[in-house]
This record gives structure tokens, C-alpha cells and sequence, in this order.
């Protein structure tokens, strides 16, 4: 080990070899692109969520908008606003089934490591662009007390406690549990209220035991989030200003988890065998004022229950110094999803969205009559169930021939998906013309849909060691499997009741009077994506305290699916598919640490474009793809003063720079965020049992976008964090 990190936790974890993983190699002796944060690490970048590793992994960015709900994930040029991520994540293991679940109280956090490109041929569901693995800290590596009391600006408040202990040998315990507060970063003007602040609490209960051959490892988590969020500017196209957060229903999300999940590993004299099986149980709610405006338009509420088991067994062999080495693993998981969209409509909302539609279409044939309403709201309710089935069979091998290894691996995936839906309103209307009286109207669009997908996912590649690392060169085939855009029924049953008001009153209009021209939830798909993956790389360590990650790639992708708003005032968004775009950068890291200074530099590259994506409108080939950063980039250097001393230990000096971009928000790409920079720093004074931290974020306050959109016609911006800063106490007895 190059550094030896001050203090006896920081020693004895690092020292501890990881038993736990079911894979069996180290991810540096992969023929990936791989980025690790140890514990220390991450608690002096001062790490508290996934979203905090943006620009500290090369071409990864997760920017910081909406609420915990929110999980857009990019690596590499792709990723996706809504449905299936682009990113596997996996705690202690344990495959997280719904992108719902990536946004997590953050603590205890004993190593991360994203594994960029596809990763099918080792672990379990999707992983089209990458994996990222997050292990905790285990009783059987620590014992003792750990807790940790944070203030920062803006009136947060961050607080975690857990003990470990081994009451008997080869039998770990552990109890941890966190709270937070966010006191909020935006003022909704309309209410004089922070729209962003909201509180989490979390808790983790685990139990390991190692006798011989055999290791259990049980771990169940539960989360409670209530927030607000969705501080979202309106954009003015005409002036180009962006104007303050004012909107004036009600918007938030509150969030209910459990995760139970159970490892079991035999190690035998010629095979090590591994199985892991959980079970997910997400309960959340989603509020919004969809037009965020002070207009009384429209709000929808989004609420899902979903269950979800999952099993993965792993085979390989158990001789690590074999030439062949090989692992074999089979995948099944089962998600049963029950969601309620109800769409309420107001009176702006109805005027301008529903009565100014049918409206334009009844003029052209009775130019002095209308339509009426009479009511000033009314309910669009939408309801799925939505069940979703899987399996996967898959293989790697590599064999070593002198100074090369050869591996080759395969994935057979196989996932059934299939939505009953049923979408309804009544509203009492009136023709002016003809009718005295108001009728009530009842639409409803009722039906199921059917999918099913199949990939074979093939992966090879060549890795040559060298005295000072290995150069490698890999071939994969990535995938991300298809579904459906719920959040378009409301759109189409709007049509849907214009159209039968309108055959009700036994009136042809030559033209449809919808806000969209969907009909059918066939309408609704989206397709898979898949992609070629070629990337060539190196991991070197040429001299001690020194080392050197560095990768070029090139990806060619199918089917690739983008978030798109339908044409006019739309109420929702959906997924389409672009026919083909894509992608090539390069990605570095370089590390060096000497005796109590070290500094480390990150640093990717991307040029995503599509190559054919039709809209309807324009052809958008040659266009950048919206919302991934250009450029990722991150410099973090610390110094370590060690002191004599038995009362302080250590004094630790950081800075961290990171800077994006830039990003372009819309296929024409008319609108960009340019590169940006934001600064850190931290002060941390380690004593026996005490770290005493002083910190700091944005420090120069800069002003930048981290994600635009569109709805019902008008444009809106999230902007990045202002400065924050803050003290942090931690304790480890």
C-alpha cells in the first residue's frame, strides 16, 4: 500500500482484504475502466451522496436537481431522465432494482468503485454503461463506536451513529443509523418559502459470520425521505432571462424503503460458490405544480408501490493462481409495480390546455359559439400495474499465456414486461349552441400491453502485464432494455375526450383538436438500446506512490433512447428512440501520494452525437446529445500534518476543484451551459478519538445550469448549489 491513512480505523480497514465480493478480482486488475474511493477518501472530499462522485469519476455526471426522486445518470455521452438507468448500482452486493432507490443517506461508506462500460458478463440486471459497486463498513473489518454531527449553512443538520462489535469469534454485529436535514438552497417567491428543504432517516442492521468455508452476511436497511424540491427557474426565450423560483401549488416527494438482502459463500477446494438474494419495497409519492408557475394550470401526483426479489449465483474457480480462470452466474428478479398518476386540471389549465383547443376547432365551423365547462377543476386519473420479470445467464473466462490474458464472456438475457392500464375523467360540458343544460362526459381508456426481450451480449478481450501495469484492449455489447411512457396517458385521454365531446354533439372537425396526436398505448413503447463498446486502456503504477489510469473508447448505439416532450402543451414527457448516435472520449486519473502529501487528477472527455434521429420536425444527425457533459474534471490535493502527540494526532489540509461541461439541453442544440468551475476545501483536525472539520463548497458561488426542460410550452432551468459551509464532528471509539 502506497499510503498508509492516519489513524487506527482508517489502518485496520484499509489493511482488511474485502471477503465479501463475489466476483473475486480487484477492479485495477480488470481489463475495465475503473474508478475506486476508499473511506478516507471519501470523507475528505466530504462524499455524502452518489450524486458527489460527479467529475470525480471521469465522464460520470449525476447532476443535482429535483429531489431524491431524481436520478439521471450519464457515463460516457448516454444516459436516461426517466425509467431505466444507465448505471447498475449494487450496496453490499445487493443489486438496487428501481432508480428510485440511488439517491441514499450516504454514511459509513467503507469503498465505491465504478466500473465504466458495460458489465453484464459479471453482474446482474442492464448494465448498459456501467456498474457501480458501494460496500459498507463490515463488523468483522471494525469494531467500536462511529458517529458524526454536521452544521452547515442555510440551517442543515447531518447526524449518524453506529456501533460494531463481534460478540463471538468469526460473528459480526452492526447498528448504524442517520438523519438529515436540508434546510434548503432556493426561495419559492410565490410563497416566501425555501421549495428544497426536507428531512431523511435511514437505518442499517447487519450480521456476518465467517466459520471455514462458509460466510453469511445479512443486511437490512429501511428509509423514510419527506422533501420539497423541483426548484425550477422559468426561462424567458424573448430576454433570455432566467427569472426566480414562483409557483403556487404544492410540490414535494416522501419516499418509504426496505431492503433485505442475504449473501451466502462456500469456498470449496476447486470451486467457490455464492449466492445472493434480497428483497426491495418501495412506498413513495411524488407531488407537483406541473406548470411551475403562479397560475393555477395544472398539478399531478405520482405514487408507486413496487415489490421486487432478486437472486444471483455465482460460481467460479477457487484456485486464484490457475491460468484459467473462469466464473459462471445465473440472474432472476420479479418487480411488481402498482402506480396512480392522477393529472388535476384548473381553471388556466382548462381554459388554455382543453376549452382553447376544442375552442380553435369549432371556430373554424361556428365562429360565434363555445364550448363550456362546468366545473373550474377536474381529475384525469391514471392507473398501471405494471409487472416486470427477468433472467440472465452469464459467463467470463480468462486464460493467461505468458504475458497475456485472454478473456472472452457471454450474456443471455431474457425479460418479460407488461402493463394493464386504465385511465378515466368526467367532466360536465355545454354547447352553447345547442345544449341549455351541462352533461357530464366520461372517458376512459382501458387495455394492457405486452413486451418481451431477448439479447445475446458478447464481451472479449486482450491484456497485456508489464512490470509497471498491464495495457488492455475490449470489445462488448451493451443493452438497456424497453419500456413504456406512463406519463403520456393523461395527453391522450385528453384527445380522447375532445374528440368524443365532439362526436357526442355529432360535430366533424377536419382537424384533430388534441393536444397530441396519441391514441393508443401501443403509441406509448419505447424500444431497447444497445451499443458496440470498443475501449483500450492501462492501469500503471511506473513509480512507487504513483498511479496512472488512462482509457480511449468508442461506442456505437442502437435504438438509443432520449427524454422528448410531444409537440404543443404537453402535460407530460416520454421516451423515444433515437435510430443511432455516437460516442468516443477518453478518460484519466493519476494519483501520487508521498509520505503525508498526496494529489489526485481526474479528468474525461466526451464528443456524443447522434448519427440519424428523426423527430418528426428536423433531423437532429451531427447534433450533440443533450445533457452530458463534454468534459469532466477534478483536481483534489491534501496535506497531512502528523504531530507528536498524544492528545492531536494530525492536521489535514484539501482543496478540490471540479469543472463541467459544456452541456447542451436541447437536440437542436440552441441552449448550452458552458464549462464551469466550482471550488472546495477542508480542514480537518484528527485527535485520538475526535475529527474536528471545517468545510467548505462552491466557494466562489459561481452561477451555473445543471438542467433545463420544457413544459406545457414554457422553458424552465434548476441552477447548481450556492456556497455552502460547514462543521462536521466525527467519533470512532
Amino acid at each position: 500500500m502506497a499510503y498508509e491513512p492516519v489513524g487506527t480505523l482508517y489502518r485496520d480497514i484499509e489493511q482488511v482484504e474485502i471477503t465479501a465480493s463475489i466476483k473475486g478480482e480487484g477492479e485495477r486488475a480488470m481489463p475495465i475502466s475503473t474508478t475506486t474511493m476508499t473511506m478516507l477518501k471519501l470523507e475528505e472530499r466530504g462524499v455524502t451522496s452518489v450524486k458527489e462522485l460527479t467529475a470525480i469519476a471521469p465522464n460520470f455526471y449525476q447532476p443535482d436537481y429535483g429531489s431524491s426522486i431524481t436520478s439521471s445518470i450519464y457515463i460516457r455521452g448516454f444516459g436516461s431522465r426517466i425509467d431505466q438507468p444507465v448505471l447498475g448500482i449494487t450496496i453490499d452486493g445487493v443489486p438496487m432494482m428501481n432508480k428510485n432507490l440511488y439517491d441514499f443517506d450516504f454514511y459509513d461508506i467503507r469503498r465505491v468503485e465504478l466500473l465504466r462500460g458495460p458489465q453484464g458478463t459479471l453482474y446482474g440486471r442492464n448494465t448498459s454503461g456501467g456498474m457501480m459497486n458501494i460496500t459498507t463498513l463490515s463488523p468483522l473489518s471494525w469494531q467500536g463506536v462511529r458517529a458524526m454531527a454536521e452544521y452547515s449553512t442555510l440551517t442543515s443538520f447531518r447526524a449518524s451513529a453506529a456501533y460494531y462489535a463481534c460478540p463471538k469469534d468469526n460473528l459480526g454485529i452492526s447498528v448504524a443509523a442517520a438523519f438529515n436535514h436540508d434546510g434548503g438552497h432556493f426561495r419559492n417567491t410565490y410563497t416566501d418559502e425555501m421549495c428544497d428543504r426536507g428531512n431523511s432517516a435511514s437505518l442499517r442492521l447487519r450480521l456476518q459470520w465467517n466459520k471455514g468455508r462458509w460466510s453469511l452476511d445479512n443486511s437490512l436497511t429501511a428509509g423514510y425521505t419527506s422533501e420539497g424540491g423541483y426548484a425550477y427557474h422559468h426561462y424567458d426565450a424573448t430576454t433570455g432571462a432566467i427569472e426566480d423560483v414562483a409557483y403556487n401549488d404544492p410540490a414535494g416527494y416522501e419516499r418509504l424503503t426496505i431492503n433485505e438482502g442475504f449473501a451466502a459463500r462456500y469456498i470449496g477446494n476447486k470451486i467457490t460458490l455464492s449466492s445472493i438474494t434480497s428483497y426491495q419495497y418501495l412506498d413513495d409519492t411524488m407531488t407537483l405544480d406541473q406548470d411551475f408557475s403562479p397560475r393555477s394550470m395544472f398539478t399531478m401526483q405520482q405514487m408507486q408501490r413496487e415489490h421486487a426479489i432478486t437472486e444471483e449465483v455465482v460460481i467460479r474457480n477457487a484456485d486464484t493462481d490457475d491460468s484459467w480462470q473462469w466464473l459462471s452466474g445465473a440472474f432472476i428478479f420479479a418487480k411488481w409495480l402498482d402506480m396512480s398518476s392522477p393529472v388535476r386540471f384548473k381553471e388556466d389549465g382548462i381554459n388554455d390546455l382543453i376549452l382553447g383547443n376544442i375552442n380553435k376547432g369549432i371556430h373554424s365551423v361556428f365562429p360565434n359559439n363555445n364550448m363550456l365547462f362546468g366545473t373550474d377543476n377536474f381529475v384525469i386519473a391514471s392507473d398501471f400495474r405494471i409487472p416486470t420479470y427477468g433472467a440472465a445467464l452469464y459467463h467470463q473466462s480468462h486464460y493467461d499465456i505468458g504475458s497475456w490474458r485472454l478473456t472472452a464472456g457471454v450474456r443471455f438475457d431474457l425479460e418479460h414486461t407488461s402493463m394493464d392500464y386504465l385511465s378515466h375523467a368526467t367532466v360536465p360540458y355545454r354547447f352553447d349552441m345547442t345544449m341549455t343544460e351541462f352533461k357530464d362526459l366520461y372517458s376512459e381508456f382501458r387495455g394492457s400491453e405486452r413486451q418481451l426481450f431477448f439479447e445475446v451480449l458478447p464481451k472479449v478481450a486482450a491484456e497485456y502485464n508489464m512490470s509497471i501495469g498491464t495495457i488492455y484492449g475490449t470489445i462488448t455489447r451493451g443493452y438497456k432494455s424497453g419500456g413504456y411512457n406512463t406519463q403520456i396517458f393523461s395527453d391522450i385521454l385528453q384527445n380522447k375526450m375532445m374528440n368524443d365531446m365532439m362526436s357526442d354533439l355529432g360535430i366533424v372537425l377536419d382537424t384533430a383538436v388534441g393536444a397530441t396526436t396519441y391514441d393508443s398505448a401501443e403509441a406509448t413503447r419505447y424500444k431497447p438500446e444497445t451499443s458496440w463498446n470498443f475501449e483500450l486502456g492501462t492501469h500503471l503504477n511506473p513509480v512507487a506512490g504513483l498511479s496512472i489510469d488512462a482509457s480511449t473508447f468508442w461506442i456505437e448505439c442502437f435504438d438509443q433512447q432520449v427524454t422528448v416532450m410531444p409537440k404543443g402543451k404537453s402535460t407530460g414527457r416520454m421516451m423515444s428512440n433515437a435510430a443511432r448516435a455516437r460516442s468516443f472520449g477518453v478518460e484519466l486519473t493519476a494519483e501520487y501520494n508521498y509520505k503525508g502529501f498526496s494529489v489526485r487528477g481526474d479528468y474525461g472527455y466526451t464528443n456524443a452525437r447522434f448519427r440519424d434521429y428523426d423527430d418528426g420536425t428536423t433531423n437532429h444527425a451531427g447534433k450533440r446529445i443533450p445533457y452530458s457533459p463534454e468534459h469532466t474534471a477534478a483536481l483534489n490535493a491534501s496535506y497531512t500534518f502528523n504531530f507528536d502527540n498524544a492528545t492531536m494526532q494530525s492536521l489535514t489540509l484539501t482543496a478540490d476543484w471540479r469543472g463541467i461541461g459544456s452541456i447542451y439541453w436541447n437536440e437542436a442544440n440552441t441552449l448550452r451551459q458552458p464549462f464551469y468551475s466550482t471550488l472546495g476545501a477542508q480542514v480537518a483536525l484528527r485527535m485520538k478519538s475526535l475529527t474536528l472539520t471545517l468545510w467548505g463548497r462552491n466557494l466562489t458561488n459561481a452561477d451555473y445550469n445543471v438542467f433545463y426542460f420544457k413544459s406545457v410550452g414554457e422553458e424552465f432551468y434548476s441552477k447548481g448549489k450556492p456556497l455552502q459551509v460547514g462543521i462536521r464532528l466525527n467519533i470512532n471509539i
